[in-house]
């Protein structure tokens, strides 16, 4: 995962959480950076709107979470589909790293795990 300072802007396709991600599918496949803002941490909107530009739209590009975005989210963001982040800005580089490897190896598939746990080869 990527991390964005926060103090820098971000040149990117910038969609609001109550946007429809499936009616801006045009911009969408213009654009190589989409930024996907949590206006709270307690809004998860945005993980919805990644997991459908990865699934249903086939994006490929880069996905960065912008505004409250907090340490704990970390792994679900990159679950989610996300690239990098711009942390809040009261946020700890250092923990947000350690916070990345706190859940490794979810038993459910996801966009980083295409296969659940029981469906994955023995290692």
């Amino acid at each position: 995962m990527q991390f964005i300072d926060a103090s820098h802007a971000i040149d990117a396709l910038a969609l609001d959480n109550t946007a429809d991600v499936t009616q801006h599918a045009d911009a969408v496949r213009a654009t190589r950076r989409i930024a996907l803002r949590f206006p709270k941490w307690t809004d998860g909107r945005a993980y919805s709107q990644a997991r459908l530009l990865r699934s249903r739209l086939r994006y490929d590009g880069e996905l960065v979470a912008t505004g409250e975005v907090l340490v704990d989210m970390l792994p679900l963001l990159q679950r989610s589909g996300f690239d990098a982040v711009q942390l809040r800005s009261d946020q700890d580089r250092a923990a947000a790293e350690r916070a990345l490897g706190f859940f490794d190896g979810h038993y459910q598939a996801d966009l980083v795990s295409k296969l659940p746990l029981y469906g994955r080869p023995a290692s």
